[in-house]
């Protein structure tokens, strides 16, 4: 499948996605589950947050973090962040707020453009993985 979704467009999302996780235990109330249901939005919520400042794109700061590494990884918190309240046993009191913001990430990591899940594979130099101008 071919990716959907712009850099541009997936740098709001981003930011969207590190607002909703910090505040969703509280807007919703399931702080008082407490436990993983209160910890688990929080820090991937700041694990968002740094990602989303060093990220080599439109919306990043700094502009050091790779955007292959960080849709990667975006699909990683994404499918634990789905599955967590099946995973920890919370799922009885509190779970479509983790749920849906899990597969906000997990659809965006997934389907950005330059994702190593839909892009072509693009061959890499042997020195390291790395890319230069002198190399070749």
């Amino acid at each position: 499948m071919k990716p959907f979704i712009s850099l541009s467009t997936y740098g709001v999302i981003n930011w969207l996605a590190v607002a909703l996780l910090w505040g969703s235990p509280f807007a919703f109330g399931y702080y008082k589950v407490g436990g993983s249901a209160l910890f688990l939005p929080l820090l991937f919520g700041w694990m968002q947050f740094i990602m989303a400042v060093f990220s080599n794109n439109k919306h990043g700061f700094f502009k050091q973090f790779p955007m292959e590494m960080h849709l990667f990884l975006d699909v990683v918190i994404g499918s634990f962040l789905l599955l967590s309240p099946f995973m920890y046993g919370f799922y009885t009191k509190e779970f479509w707020p983790q749920v849906l913001i899990g597969g906000l990430i997990f659809i965006a990591g997934a389907f950005t453009h330059k994702s190593p899940f839909t892009d072509r594979y693009r061959r890499h130099l042997p020195e390291g993985q790395l890319q230069g101008t002198d190399s070749e």
